[in-house]
């Protein structure tokens, strides 16, 4: 008994790390940015949408370096099914968002585009190489040089951080940068060993796990962004976020993971693989014609999960 309830603890210990650490990398990494000169819409298209995926990222490369590979991949998918149906779906429950052109026309395509283009390098020989993930870096690459041409239309400064940047210390920023990694490295530590620990205690897969617990600890920072914006009023920032978010999942997370190891990737994520690409083609369906999620599309969504939740149960 006291086993569970230590490692329910470490886990609940690793995830706030992981969302402080994010919150506290994103803060010091932009302000140093902006010390520097460095444009608002740079630092939003790199460093903030980047520390996002952090959690992402660093469970990831800790379990896979563990040998976790359904942790390490279990994560990624688990968090983009997680982002779209739950994170999407509770915020449109809350209240209806509006989505931009650009994210119907291209970004939600792209993320439907990549996901399908991850399973089809794992099943092809069960394992996505490092010259694979080369691939999906490249991809990041040229979808940041697609943002920033997307934000040479016109996008205003954010006066905010301008004012915060002067008022703190360079050094400061330099400590929330050092304190923000290390509580994200230890973070994601604690939250995978934690995570391996529960599977073993209860005797269910380390897929499963990744697929929920992980995957919802480390979406934490895109729920409390897509609510935050919702409620300010600024609902189509929440489609943007999640939709950035699940691109740089895969690019950017199992693209810098396989580089560092090569990813396993068991043929029983196949199915989570074809539900990550139908939840993005639902989205796509949702919003294509009135540009707008509806709670009644929300409750679709979190319905949808329901039932692949139910799924992973009976598996």
């Amino acid at each position: 008994m006291m086993q569970i309830v230590f490692a329910l603890v470490a886990l609940v210990v690793g995830f706030v790390l992981l969302v402080k650490g994010a919150d506290w990398f994103v803060e010091g990494s932009a302000g140093i940015a902006n010390k520097f000169g460095i444009p608002q819409i740079v630092i939003g298209l790199t460093i903030v949408a980047m520390g996002t995926s952090m959690p992402e990222a660093a469970v990831s490369i800790s379990a896979a370096l563990r040998g976790s590979a359904e942790i390490t991949i279990g994560n990624v998918v688990g968090s983009n099914i997680m982002n779209i149906l739950v994170i999407l779906g509770l915020t449109a429950v809350v209240c209806q968002i509006a989505v931009q052109k650009t994210t119907i026309h291209y970004e939600i395509p792209m993320v439907i585009g990549v996901t399908i283009l991850l399973a089809v390098m794992g099943l092809q020989n069960n394992i996505i190489s490092r010259a694979e993930g080369v691939i999906l870096l490249a991809c990041m690459v040229v979808y940041m040089l697609y943002l920033l041409r997307l934000a040479k239309r016109g996008v205003v400064e954010n006066e905010e951080m301008d004012a915060y940047a002067k008022q703190v210390s360079f050094g400061r920023l330099i400590l929330l940068v050092v304190v923000g990694v290390a509580a994200i490295i230890f973070g994601s530590h604690v939250a995978v060993e934690a995570a391996s620990a529960i599977a073993r205690i209860f005797g269910i897969s380390e897929r499963f796990i990744g697929l929920t617990i992980v995957a919802f600890g480390t979406s934490l920072p895109e729920l409390v962004t897509s609510v935050a914006a919702a409620r300010r009023g600024n609902s189509d920032i929440a489609v943007g976020n999640i939709v950035g978010s699940n691109l740089f999942n895969i690019m950017f997370v199992v693209g810098i993971t396989a580089v560092i190891v090569p990813v396993v990737y068991q043929p029983t994520f196949r199915v989570d693989s074809i539900v990550a690409v139908a939840a993005a083609v639902l989205l796509l369906v949702c919003v294509y014609r009135g540009r707008v999620l509806k709670r009644r599309h929300g409750l679709l969504m979190l319905a949808c999960y329901g039932g692949y939740f139910a799924y992973l149960l009976l598996a």
